[in-house]
C-alpha cells in the first residue's frame, strides 16, 4: 500500500473515530457480567483494594483475595463470605517473588486460573516491579485461554509530577508505562479477549498522604475510587480517571507553554505534609 492511500486511511479512520465517540455519548454502554468469574486482588487488606474485593463480592465472583498483612485480608474475606462470595484468603508479599509463585501455585492446584486480574500493590514505592512479577505469574494462562482482564492501580501522580514525591512520581509513571506497553503488546499479539485498565486518581483519604488539600478539585473517598474503577473495569475502560476532568488536564499540560504550566501549577496550589513511609524532604 503507498503512502498516499495509507495517509487517506488514516483520516477516514480518525473521522470515523471521532463519530464513533460522538455516538457512544447517547448510547448506553453495555457492562459485562462479572459472576462467577475468578478474580485475584492483591492488596485486599485495606483502602481500593478491599473496595473493590466488596463490589466484585456483591457480583457473586469467586475472589483470591492476597495481603501482606494477615489480620486485614482476613477481615476482608470475612465480610466477602458475608456478602455471599467464595474466598480464599493469602497472606503474600508482592514484592517476594517466590511468595508469589507459592501462592499462585495454591490457586493453580484447584484447577483455577483467574480469570480478571485487578492489581491493587500493598507496596508504597515499587517503581512497577511487583506489577510485572504478579502479572507474569498469571497471564501465560490468561493467554493461552484469550481471557482475563488486567487493572493496574496507578495514580495521576503517573501523569503529573508533584514536589516531594520524586519516588512514588517515578513509581507510578513506571506503573502507567507498564500498563500502556502490556495493552499494545496484547494487542500486537492478537489477544483481543485480554482487557486492561488503569486507574490513576488523584488523593485519597486513606492516609497515606498527611493533610493533602489542593485549591482545586478535592480529596478523594474510598469509595467514590472504586465505583469509577468497577465502571471501568465493566465497560472494558482502557484509562480510568478520577476525577474524569484529569484527563483535560493531561491534554492542557501537553498544549500548554512552561510558563504558563508554572502559573497554573500555583494556582493548583497542591499541598500536603508528608507522605507516610517517606520523609517529606528528598
Amino acid at each position: 500500500m503507498n503512502l498516499f492511500v495509507e495517509i487517506l486511511l488514516f483520516l477516514v479512520t480518525l473521522i470515523y473515530s471521532y463519530l464513533e465517540a460522538f455516538v457512544k455519548l447517547f448510547v448506553p454502554v453495555k457492562r459485562k457480567s462479572v459472576s462467577g468469574e475468578l478474580v485475584l486482588i492483591t492488596g485486599a487488606g485495606h483502602g481500593v483494594g478491599r473496595g473493590t474485593a466488596f463490589e466484585f463480592a456483591k457480583r457473586q465472583s469467586r475472589l483470591v483475595l492476597w495481603d501482606i498483612s494477615k489480620h486485614s485480608v482476613e477481615e476482608t474475606a470475612a465480610e466477602c463470605k458475608r456478602l455471599g462470595a467464595t474466598v480464599q484468603a493469602f497472606v503474600v508479599d508482592c514484592s517476594k517473588r517466590e511468595e508469589i509463585y507459592s501462592a499462585a501455585e495454591k490457586v493453580g492446584e484447584q484447577g483455577e486460573h483467574c480469570s480478571f486480574f485487578p492489581f491493587l500493590p500493598p507496596a508504597i514505592f515499587s517503581l512497577g516491579f511487583i506489577d510485572v512479577k504478579t502479572t507474569k505469574a498469571f497471564l501465560p494462562t490468561m493467554m493461552k485461554n484469550n481471557h482475563g482482564h488486567i487493572v493496574t492501580v496507578a495514580s495521576a501522580a503517573g501523569h503529573f509530577v508533584i514536589s516531594y514525591m520524586v519516588t512514588y512520581c517515578s513509581s507510578k509513571f513506571a506503573a502507567v508505562g507498564f500498563h500502556k506497553a502490556l495493552t499494545e503488546e496484547l494487542s500486537t499479539l492478537g489477544k483481543d479477549g485480554i482487557k486492561t485498565t488503569c486507574l490513576c486518581p488523584v488523593f485519597i483519604n486513606t492516609g497515606f498522604v498527611k493533610n493533602p488539600s489542593t485549591r482545586l478539585g478535592k480529596i478523594l473517598e474510598v469509595e467514590e475510587v472504586v465505583d469509577a474503577l468497577m465502571e471501568g473495569i465493566l465497560t472494558n475502560k482502557k484509562m480510568v480517571f478520577v476525577p474524569s476532568h484529569q484527563s483535560v488536564a493531561l491534554l492542557t499540560e501537553r498544549l500548554l507553554p512552561e510558563r504558563a504550566l508554572a502559573v497554573l501549577k500555583k494556582l493548583t496550589n497542591v499541598k500536603f505534609d508528608a507522605v507516610i513511609g517517606q520523609r517529606s524532604t528528598q
